[in-house]
């Protein structure tokens, strides 16, 4: 709850702090003393448009601080805040701080850390319900209509949204699997070509390296065999080196018995003819050796060049073709098998939507039977605070499937019909004024505060009532405020006197200067200020009397 407002320089405001407690604390003062001068204030830290026409005339800049204390931080607020990884021990209070400048522009601060303004929106609907003349948040919002009549309901939406997520999960699975069997079929035909043309090649790892060597070997050989065939030509001939040789030891063969250093220079020469026909031999191995097949070598290189071109083809290595191939392979079988998965994922979706319908509809029904309580208890409300012309429906539509969601299938929404015959229709349209704020105040009796805010304002409620409405107006106050927090902004006695704490706001000039103050009324000066509120400028004895009856009623 609201624990201490602090202002400075805003409007007529100087400077102000305001200490508040739980139960009903009310708000009274002449009209045009500053009331809703407060409201701005608040509303700053609640996030609402910073706008530099509030600071204070002459000063440079404007600030609010608002604490909110907690018996337990309400789940809505501790998301948000861990969001924005702001943390917070058990039981310290939450400093919201909100500066203005003159000149434009404004900072906002969460216990002394800066935050952005959109932070404080969505901490102020959970923080604060302002209820009044302009009222745009709680109950008047649509989008929380449908929380609140599952909280009246009792219904956990935890096992619907955890049903949601599972058909959710199993429609996005499903849509991957038809968009990957899709995206595959486009291309079989050209993964088929592809994959025939490689299975007719059939490249394999580490062959083109292989290719590669036997090719340049081979084309080595070549070379050097025609080297080789020359040196055997030379060798061969009748000319040749060895035949000479040969023909001179013969010769000398026949003259080396008549001198003894010829049989010497004919044992050099066989010698000689020994080592070149070795020689001979060598040379004829060595061309038997490189002897290869010309075929053999083109068959070398045409697939070789196959390789190539497919890798060029396939933006790869020729390396990588072998991977290619086991790739496309896959590609294929998951369009074969991809038949049978998806029906297994469509049978899991089917599945799952059926147990989201049938809890959904559940749902449904629990909501609807909600609703009818609900609308009873509220018209049980309307006579009393003078709305007995008008009706309350809560209306629960059946939504298209494309607007399903984690809540469900309904779309829930507080209606009204003011007048007898007249059409039902949202509350911020129809009601106006006190009347939408009596609307809001039935509804959240109604509701017994079911997804209430930490505090709730209600400016003017009592507007143009008097009597036994303002009574009844009060007294649900009064009720509603048991156990939590309302702070009422009131021109009614009847409701002021229901207060468990009363403010008194008022406005002083001095020369040209004005100012606005609030204090805290003690029992003499309540009974004073609602003396007043009775009787206007004048405060007679009977008007305090009354006031002394409206204090002790209550």
């Amino acid at each position: 709850m609201l624990t201490r407002l602090s202002i400075r320089n805003i409007v007529l405001i100087e400077a102000l702090d305001l200490d508040f407690a739980g139960g009903l604390g009310v708000l009274t003062g002449e009209t045009g003393a500053g009331k809703s001068i407060l409201l701005d204030a608040l509303g700053l830290v609640l996030g609402d448009r910073a706008d530099s026409g509030l600071v204070r005339a002459g000063q440079a800049k404007a600030s609010v601080t608002a604490s909110f204390e907690f018996a337990r931080l309400p789940d809505a607020l501790a998301e948000a805040l861990d969001d924005a990884d702001i943390e917070m021990e058990a039981g310290e209070p939450m400093i919201v701080r909100r500066q203005l400048k003159a000149d434009g522009g404004s900072k906002a601060f969460i216990n002394d850390q800066p935050v952005g303004v959109a932070l404080l929106r969505t901490l102020g609907s959970a923080l604060v319900e302002l209820h009044g003349q302009h009222d745009d948040r709680g109950l008047v919002n649509a989008r929380g209509h449908r929380a609140l009549l599952d909280r009246f309901a009792g219904i956990d939406g935890k096992t619907l949204e955890s049903a949601w997520s599972t058909w959710r999960r199993a429609e996005d699975r499903l849509a991957e699997a038809r968009g990957e069997v899709d995206r595959i079929r486009e291309d079989q035909d050209l993964l088929l070509a592809h994959l025939t043309e490689l299975n007719a090649i059939e490249p394999q790892a580490g062959e083109e390296a292989r290719l590669a060597e036997v090719r340049a070997t081979m084309q080595k050989g070549e070379r050097l065999a025609e080297d080789l065939e020359e040196l055997r030509r030379m060798w061969e001939g009748s000319d040749a080196p060895l035949a000479a040789l040969r023909s001179a030891a013969r010769r000398l063969d026949r003259i080396a018995p008549e001198h003894d250093l010829l049989a010497e220079a004919l044992a050099s020469l066989d010698r000689a003819i020994i080592e070149a026909g070795e020689a001979e031999d060598r040379l004829n191995s060595a061309a038997d050796t490189l002897i290869h097949d010309p075929e053999e070598l083109e068959r070398a290189e045409t697939r070789l060049f196959e390789l190539r071109a497919l890798a060029r083809k396939h933006r790869c290595e020729v390396d990588d073709l072998p991977e290619k191939m086991r790739v496309m392979r896959s590609q294929l079988d998951a369009i074969e098998g991809g038949e049978a998965q998806l029906d297994a994922l469509e049978q899991a979706a089917r599945e799952a939507g059926a147990a989201f319908r049938a809890l959904a509809a559940k749902v449904h029904e629990a909501r609807l039977s909600a609703a009818r309580q609900l609308d009873e208890a509220v018209a049980a409300e309307l006579a009393p605070l003078k709305l007995d012309s008008a009706q309350f429906r809560t209306s629960i539509e059946e939504l298209p499937e494309e607007r399903w969601g984690a809540h469900g299938m309904d779309g829930v929404e507080f209606l009204i019909s003011t007048n007898p015959g007249a059409e039902f229709a949202p509350l911020a349209k129809i009601a106006s004024g006190g009347e939408l704020s009596r609307f809001i105040l039935a509804l959240k009796v109604a509701l017994a505060e079911q997804g209430g805010a930490a505090t709730m304002i209600f400016d003017e409620i009592d507007r143009g009532v008097g009597g036994a409405v303002a009574s009844a107006i009060g007294e649900r106050l009064a009720r509603l405020a048991d156990g939590g927090q309302v702070l009422v902004v009131t021109h009614s006695p009847q409701v002021a006197a229901r207060g468990a704490r009363h403010y008194m706001i008022a406005k002083t000039s001095e020369g040209t200067v004005t100012r606005t103050s609030v204090v805290l009324l003690d029992p003499a000066e309540r009974q004073e200020e609602i003396a007043r509120m009775l009787s206007g400028a004048e405060v007679t004895a009977e008007a305090r009397a009354q006031a002394d009856r409206l204090l002790e009623g209550v």
